[in-house]
């Protein structure tokens, strides 16, 4: 049985499944003999059987999916022979992948028979206990399922029961959210650790000169790298505070316009037309800055009569910002919609006029919005790679000048982790000092914006 036979058999045994609890609940309220009601809908009867059918059968295919690999190599170690796994001349991992990897339909000629014959025990290993496994959970699924109809009583509360699974599974997500973050953080924390082994901590983070090149070879010249990650960020910075110099006005007015002197016909024309920009892939932005941006920025150089490079900081920085207005305008404008009519009212009562208003009123109660989304763009903007690995260069340059060529973190990171480097080496463990410190920095830009947040906010009746 395979996983597409397993999925259509399962559907039909759900659909079953809901139909025939739903139906005995609906005939045990009809039956006028027993003369009482069961406590819930008949739906909610269907649903706690079809959660009885889906969750052990879920529970166990997730068991499979993570002990699967462990009981196939398990198995197929104990079907080669002891004296060929002795001279293989190798760990018996390098082995078992060896023999995974090989086809026994289409080998190179020349392999070992051995290893033919394993592959394809191997293969029929898997389809064997794929099709043994599927059956089996959808036999434990049936039963659990009909244990459930058996409690489709007067004293058994379905609506309950369905709601208290709800919940938990709803605890689940979560957790397995927190979990996955907690671990995400971890696996580079240790990684960063490795790499903070080999160069030290302030060197990194203080050193003005970043050269990540390591000798592949004992004796090799030039083997000596340099981790010094203040012209990186620096790069990154001035990217950031380009991007935002586009972003941020031209955001924040067009949410003024939208929110307050746009029509509502024009407001539903603009908006979804704008943020059209956020679906853009951001490789065409990427494209759009190194083929159009960049070299139109160096001829309206070249005719003022000064340089500027073709991959700079300001085409990558005005292409991300102009990337970015969407999160700044379409948040903004909710922000400043969300603000109570009477205030507005209010400020006309006294005398104010439309501006004023805007500037004295509708502003100040939408600021924690706004500046949230502020900082939610600049975080953007940080994360962002395909612009910045196009359009910015990879160039180390410790400057503030927006016309010379910079690199930022995550053009590091991809540029480090390109290649066949072992991950022993400090060039490779780079990227994930770097993906730890950048994590730390928009953490800090976050809570930050918590914290503005909760000082500002005020409540509106």
């Amino acid at each position: 049985m395979g996983f597409w036979s397993f999925f259509v058999i399962f559907c039909f045994i759900s659909f079953y499944v809901y139909w025939y609890s739903t139906t005995k609940a609906l005939k045990f309220n009809s039956d006028v003999k027993k003369g009482q009601k069961l406590p819930s809908l008949p739906s909610y009867y269907g649903t706690h059987s079809f959660f009885w059918l889906f969750i052990p059968i879920f529970l166990l295919l997730v068991s499979w999916f993570f002990l699967k690999p462990f009981i196939l190599d398990f198995f197929l170690l104990k079907k080669i022979p002891q004296d060929f796994l002795a001279n293989f001349g190798g760990k018996p991992k390098m082995l078992i992948d060896t023999i995974k990897s090989t086809n026994p339909e289409n080998f190179f000629p020349g392999t070992n028979p051995v290893i033919i014959d394993s592959a394809k025990y191997f293969h029929s290993l898997k389809i064997i206990s794929d099709s043994y496994v599927y059956s089996g959970v959808l036999i434990l699924g049936l039963l659990s399922s009909t244990f459930s109809l058996r409690k489709i009583s007067v004293i058994f509360k379905a609506r309950q029961a369905v709601e208290k699974t709800n919940i938990n599974l709803l605890i689940l997500c979560s957790v397995i959210a927190i979990v996955t973050t907690v671990g995400i953080v971890f696996s580079l924390i240790f990684e960063a650790l490795r790499f903070f082994d080999k160069i030290p901590f302030f060197d990194f983070l203080f050193g003005i000169t970043w050269s990540p090149q390591t000798a592949i070879r004992e004796g090799q010249i030039a083997s000596e790298g340099s981790f010094g990650a203040i012209p990186i960020f620096t790069g990154t910075l001035l990217v950031t505070l380009i991007a935002m110099f586009v972003a941020i006005p031209i955001g924040l007015l067009s949410a003024i316009y939208l929110a307050e002197y746009a029509k509502p016909k024009v407001r539903s024309t603009i908006k979804p037309i704008l943020e059209i920009l956020a679906g853009v892939p951001t490789v065409v932005y990427g494209f759009f800055a190194a083929i159009t941006v960049g070299p139109f920025l160096k001829e309206i150089a070249i005719f003022f009569g000064f340089s500027i490079a073709s991959e700079s900081a300001l085409a990558a920085g005005g292409v991300m910002g102009i990337m970015i207005i969407p999160f700044i305008s379409s948040l903004s404008d909710d922000v400043m919609s969300a603000v109570p009519q009477s205030l507005r009212d209010g400020s006309y009562a006294i005398g104010a006029t439309k501006s004023e208003t805007i500037k004295q009123v509708v502003l100040p109660a939408a600021l924690p919005g706004v500046v949230a989304a502020i900082l939610l763009a600049v975080s953007r903007a940080i994360g962002e790679t395909m612009i910045v690995v196009m359009a910015a260069g990879i160039s180390a340059n410790l400057t503030m000048n927006p016309f010379e060529s910079v690199t930022t973190v995550t053009v590091q990171i991809v540029t480090l982790l390109v290649g066949d480097q072992e991950f022993d080496s400090a060039k490779t463990l780079a990227a994930f000092a770097l993906g730890i410190t950048l994590f730390f920095l928009t953490l800090f830009l976050n809570l930050i914006a918590l914290k503005i947040v909760r000082k500002y906010r005020e409540k509106y009746e």
